[in-house]
């Protein structure tokens, strides 16, 4: 026992500070008093979601070394990136509202003259380690430095791909604050963030900072950066609301009748981000298709008269063996099917979601490999004649093409894929 204790405490001393650290003192004894924290775990709404593969080792491994679906999880080509001037930031936005989607879920987002950076991922992978883990498969559309100022940095949990320990390491030496979930505080303390600039909030709080209501509400999702997933840090997605204009941000998330209620209580939105990429059959509860992510956008703005979708969490990083076109194919083909709003800007592309025109081109087709059909879920909803979010649910699951892997893949020239968080 005493060997095993010493080779354990040799592990952690190796860890690097990627891993963050965990919740404790004051901290935990909050997370404990929470009524979302039960058995020692955060608990999910809707019940127990399943956060690991399933199915057979053997079927998974059919899925992620097949031959001919393999090349099209990346882009073929270069990926059109705007690049972000400092005219473009420096403008004000004329309706009040400016979004710039900057790749993955990471979001500026200037909304009633503050300035909200939502998950901002700028490390070249999301990994605990610099030389492994899913690489970029485009640049970031501008420097973080180039950026200016931001009023609140808002995460929505602590996986790699949403909190980036170079990126928060580089905002604490900012004046910006930060609004994350119960228990992530913790990690970004060890990065340098100090106490005073922490927001911790569990589901259904709300905290003012610089006359926006920032608001957590619940997401379905798992937590954990170590190699022991703890399940003592919260995940949620996020309402803003300023005078004039309110925006949600889902994080990661699967589908659940939550969405009904936060579009109740807090909705319409001037426009909503929403999860569409990552998804897999071997984890449906965790991570949205496509056509689950627009059914949750008409559940949160109550139909598709209100403001547009802004499809998140894609095109990035390789998180998952679906092509890398088909987040934006079946976002594209189940916006057409009930008559919704979507944006499709270009990484670093801003936009003003009240404006006359929003980006809508499919700009990624020119690097696809994928066919320009869309998934074949998304085939199915435009078949079926999909008008309500009820008749979409009927046939939300409908082919899924996508699978997640536990590891990356050797003896290819494909950039790394890791489970998606």
């Amino acid at each position: 026992m005493a060997g095993f204790r010493t080779l354990s405490s040799g592990l952690r001393a190796l860890r690097p500070g990627a891993f963050g650290a965990d919740p404790s003192g004051e901290r935990m004894a909050r997370i404990r008093r929470s009524p979302h924290f039960k058995d020692g775990v955060f608990q999910n709404p809707g019940g127990p979601a399943r956060t690991r593969p399933s199915g057979s080792a053997l079927d998974f491994a059919k899925v992620f070394f097949d031959k001919d679906t393999r090349p099209r999880r990346t882009p073929k080509g270069t990926v059109p990136v705007h690049s972000t001037t400092l005219a473009d930031i420096a403008r004000p936005p004329a309706t009040g509202l400016r979004l710039t989607w900057m790749g993955h879920s990471s979001v500026l987002a200037e909304i009633d003259g503050r300035r909200v950076l939502f998950d901002p991922v700028w490390g070249e992978r999301c990994s605990p380690f610099s030389f492994a883990g899913p690489k970029r498969l485009h640049p970031v559309p501008v420097q973080l430095a180039a950026l200016g100022p931001v009023d609140v940095v808002v995460i929505s949990h602590d996986h790699y791909d949403h909190l980036d320990m170079p990126t928060i390491k580089a905002l604490a030496g900012t004046d910006t604050l930060f609004a994350v979930p119960l228990g992530v505080g913790a990690h970004l303390e060890h990065w340098g963030v100090s106490a005073g600039r922490l927001r911790e909030l569990d589901w259904h709080e709300t905290t003012k900072i610089g006359g926006l209501g920032l608001t957590a509400t619940p997401a379905r999702h798992f937590c954990g950066r170590g190699l022991r997933n703890t399940q003592h840090t919260l995940w949620a997605s996020w309402v803003v609301a300023g005078e004039e204009h309110r925006i949600y941000h889902s994080g990661d998330t699967g589908y659940f009748d939550g969405f009904k209620e936060i579009g109740a209580e807090h909705g319409p939105f001037d426009t909503t981000m929403i999860q569409i990429g990552a998804y897999s059959d071997f984890w449906p509860d965790i991570h949205m298709t496509p056509e689950e992510g627009m059914r949750a956008h008409l559940d949160l703005q109550g139909g598709p008269e209100h403001g547009p979708m802004l499809p998140i969490h894609w095109a990035t990083f390789n998180l998952a063996t679906h092509p890398w076109a088909d987040p934006g194919e079946g976002t594209l083909a189940a916006a057409r099917a009930v008559g919704a709003a979507v944006a499709l800007p270009r990484p670093g592309e801003p936009f003003e979601p009240s404006a006359e025109n929003v980006p809508s081109e499919p700009w990624w087709r020119g690097v696809a490999l994928a066919s320009a059909g869309g998934s074949a879920a998304a085939q199915a909803l435009t078949g079926a004649g999909i008008k309500t979010a009820s008749d979409a649910a009927a046939v939300a699951q409908a082919d899924t093409v996508s699978d997640d892997v536990r590891r990356a893949g050797k003896g290819t020239e494909d950039p790394e894929t890791l489970p998606a968080g």
